[in-house]
């Protein structure tokens, strides 16, 4: 996996939660809290995820083949949307569920200062994970906004880590306030309140992974800026005069499928055509490395064809924008 994969990310994150998940058993053991056992299995749950991260990430690095030819990039995006499902099984639903059952058979905390020891415990232990997760992805993020970034991210691990450890932080939040107002009323039922609201926390975020991670999966294009760059680098203004139209495509975080239809003089040779494509192609590869397919193909420019418009029977799914 590349750097921008957010490895040092997943790695601290995966530190954090494994330690984090054997102290809030223990304290479940000792308090028969819900909120503790909900939380643990939420841990238990993060750790899956991110060794399914690391998993994705490796299996994405094997060489392409004559049955895969554009290689394993996607493996990336699969794992990343298997890491939605999990934490919105295992995670959210098993919270929901305790949460329920605690509500219907309250009782009181045993052993108050094991569930409120480790909380304090985790939330210095997930804010380390989280900070570690801001601090790759401003590498990467740029001027965008957080719900931005999210939102663009072509690699999946980074988003996933983010939105784990921010929803890990406002779960012990909830978890907290459980134990605190069971403990300060008496009434075990605002443990199972707390255990509701983390399943609810649990099952959004898994949810706005799950989006995500599917628009991935489809295959989107390469950003505005990338695109940019492509066209004009497409170009050399001799024999190459203009991109009449192009798609893009992410065959992983780090593959770029690139395919133009360019226009050429109509006076020119075969082989100035050929050298011309060459030259395209080094060109476009030199200023979006990540552009590793590229296929162009030449046509004359028609003033005529363009006023008509693409036939959107051309391109599968319809019209596209690149």
């Amino acid at each position: 996996m590349s750097a921008s994969g957010g490895t040092k990310a997943i790695v601290a994150a995966l530190g954090a939660n494994m330690a984090i998940a054997v102290a809030k058993f223990v304290a479940f053991a000792f308090s028969g809290s819900s909120s503790m056992l909900a939380e643990g299995v939420h841990s238990v749950a993060d750790s899956g995820n991110q060794v399914l991260l690391l998993l994705g990430g490796r299996k994405a690095q094997k060489k392409a083949s004559e049955e895969h030819p554009f290689g394993y990039g996607r493996e990336r995006y699969i794992y990343g949307f298997l890491v939605s499902i999990v934490l919105f099984t295992i995670g959210g639903v098993f919270a929901l569920y305790e949460g329920y059952e605690k509500i219907k058979e309250p009782h009181e905390l045993d052993n108050w200062y094991w569930p409120v020891a480790v909380l304090v415990f985790a939330v210095v232990a997930e804010g380390f994970s989280f900070r570690t997760a801001i601090k790759e992805s401003n590498a990467l993020r740029g001027k965008q906004s957080w719900g931005s970034f999210i939102r663009t991210a072509k690699a999946p691990e980074l988003p996933v880590v983010l939105l784990e450890d921010f929803g890990a932080l406002i779960g012990l939040v909830l978890a907290l306030f459980g134990v605190g107002l069971t403990l300060a009323t008496g009434d075990g039922v605002w443990d199972g309140i707390g255990t509701l609201c983390i399943g609810i926390l649990l099952v959004l975020i898994a949810l706005v992974l799950a989006a995500e991670t599917k628009s991935l999966l489809l295959g989107e294009a390469a950003g505005p800026e990338q695109v940019a760059k492509i066209r004009a680098a497409a170009v050399d203004g001799d024999t190459v005069t203009r991109v009449i139209h192009m798609r893009t495509l992410h065959l992983g975080p780090e593959e770029l499928l690139v395919a133009a239809k360019i226009a050429v003089r109509h006076d020119e040779t075969a082989v100035g055509i050929a050298r011309a494509i060459d030259a395209s192609e080094a060109r476009i590869r030199e200023a979006v490395p990540i552009a590793r397919a590229i296929y162009l193909e030449p046509d004359i420019y028609s003033e005529e064809a363009a006023a008509a418009g693409e036939d959107p029977a051309a391109t599968p799914g319809g019209p596209a924008r690149h």
